[in-house]
């Protein structure tokens, strides 16, 4: 128990919250102090708030408002740039428990749902009612609505389905002095005043506190899918062939990139016998229908096989094409296996590729570090996981020489620092170099006029990246 008799913030917070809410002990609280992202850094919060509604989130902005007690919202701490990460003194609201699936309408196709909701579960109830919502990044089984929400997320799907921004309809916030309002509307189209809604999509706990999300959701239930593997002797050879994939005009469904690197730590993990076949691997999914669909698979195969494919092939056994894909999935928690593991989440141009990956083989060698390779190929989301052996601060500051030298790289070629995992902690110096100081100057107005006092998630995104 924390002897609060000379912090007004924790006895009023006491005050306001039951007790099964408010955690203070250390031993407790420290399980939610960051997120998954390596070596960013966190401090020691004050106090851990496990909402169950909205009324608790109100109940803790309002007594840290007055205080001027920093807030710092978190999910299921799955995020990777230290979004989630406590600063000394805050409090943290927890918002895993509010996992309610408040309305699934496939008539006016959307659903309501608290921020606690997990991706998959949101996934698996919609299709219940005959109804698909796209958004699946690779922490789906985890993840949660709110946490997508706070970084924009994409997934496997994104290349053609669009991200968590395309399907967020309205949100219900807390901001302010613990205000609650509701922003954006549930009709299929709204144009009345600026777009708020938006704004909080990819605002990573820096304006308010999402407690309630409206999100589209497509009709019926997904086409089902081709898949086309490909595997090649070169990373740069297989960006050649996403280059191509892109200037044919085709959209696919999928267009997934695994290394060596990936395929091996999968296999030593779950015995799956990829890392045999080939040193890059690059899969590619259709889920158009008919003979436009059968189309797209031999244009894919045409590119691959232009792009100087060892082999490729569409898969006819459906079963083996999702167990590709599923290692696709697994390739992260495999890798974080073998030791710390920094990731990256540049995105640039589809034609730049090919130049993108190039440059991070580079800075590998450049910085003997071991980077293995995974990206969202189809739209130019590359994820360089840059592996360091415990306890090794040598190959720890080379990493994150290597990292940096990848962020450079990607705005040279006209990319972004982030294009999924939020800018946190870890790529605060990357949006400052991307973006410039008029327009870092229009981020800070928006912020502090949505948050006057300052307390919602302070020093992520556009804190000082010294």
């Amino acid at each position: 128990m924390v002897d609060d008799s000379d912090n007004a913030a924790l006895r009023d917070l006491r005050a306001a919250l039951p007790d099964e809410v408010l955690l203070t002990d250390p031993d407790s609280t420290g399980r939610f102090s960051h997120d998954e992202a390596e070596w960013a850094p966190y401090g020691k919060p004050l106090a851990v708030v496990r909402a169950r509604g909205t009324d608790d989130v109100v109940a803790a902005v309002r007594v840290c408002a007055e205080h001027r007690v920093p807030v710092v919202p978190r999910g299921a701490g799955t995020g990777l740039s230290g979004g989630a990460n406590a600063v000394d003194g805050c409090v943290l609201i927890s918002l895993e428990g509010m996992n309610e699936i408040l309305e699934i309408n496939p008539r006016e196709q959307l659903a309501v749902v608290q921020p606690g909701v997990v991706n998959d579960d949101l996934r698996a109830a919609c299709r219940e009612h005959g109804a698909w919502y796209p958004p699946d990044p690779a922490s789906s089984p985890w993840s949660t609505i709110g946490g997508n929400v706070s970084t924009n997320a994409g997934g496997v799907c994104c290349v053609k389905y669009g991200v968590t921004r395309d399907y967020v309809l309205g949100l219900e916030a807390v901001v302010g002095d613990g205000e609650v309002v509701r922003l954006g509307r549930r009709t299929a189209k709204g144009v009345a005043g600026y777009d708020l809604c938006g704004l909080f999509v990819g605002s990573e706990g820096t304006l308010g506190i999402v407690t309630e999300v409206t999100v589209k959701l497509l009709p019926g239930l997904r086409a089902p899918e081709r898949t086309v593997v490909g595997y090649f002797d070169s990373l740069v050879a297989a960006g050649e062939a996403v280059a191509a994939v892109a200037a044919s005009g085709v959209v696919p469904s999928a267009l997934e990139l695994l290394d060596q690197h990936c395929l091996r730590a999968v296999d030593d993990w779950k015995n799956m016998g990829l890392s045999a076949e080939a040193n890059v691997l690059l899969l590619g999914r259709s889920d158009t229908p008919g003979q436009a669909g059968e189309q797209e698979v031999d244009t894919l195969v045409r590119c691959f096989d232009e792009a100087g494919a060892t082999w490729s092939a569409r898969s006819t056994d459906e079963q083996e094409a999702d167990a590709l894909f599923s290692a696709r999935r697994l390739a992260y928690p495999a890798l974080e296996r073998l030791g710390p593991l920094l990731t990256e989440d540049v995105c640039v141009p589809r034609a730049l590729v090919p130049d993108m990956l190039a440059r991070i083989e580079a800075a590998a060698q450049r910085h003997d570090t071991q980077i293995a390779n995974i990206a969202h190929a189809g739209d130019g989301n590359l994820h360089p996981l840059i592996i360091t052996p415990p306890g090794d601060d040598d190959a720890r500051l080379r990493a994150q020489r290597a990292f940096d030298d990848i962020v450079a790289d990607a705005i040279e070629l006209g990319g972004t620092v982030t294009g999924e995992h939020g800018v946190g902690l870890l790529k605060r110096k990357g949006l400052h170099a991307e973006l410039s100081p008029k327009v870092i100057g229009m981020h800070h107005d928006i912020k502090n006029a949505l948050d006057p006092t300052g307390i919602f998630n302070p020093g992520k995104v556009f804190g000082d990246p010294s």
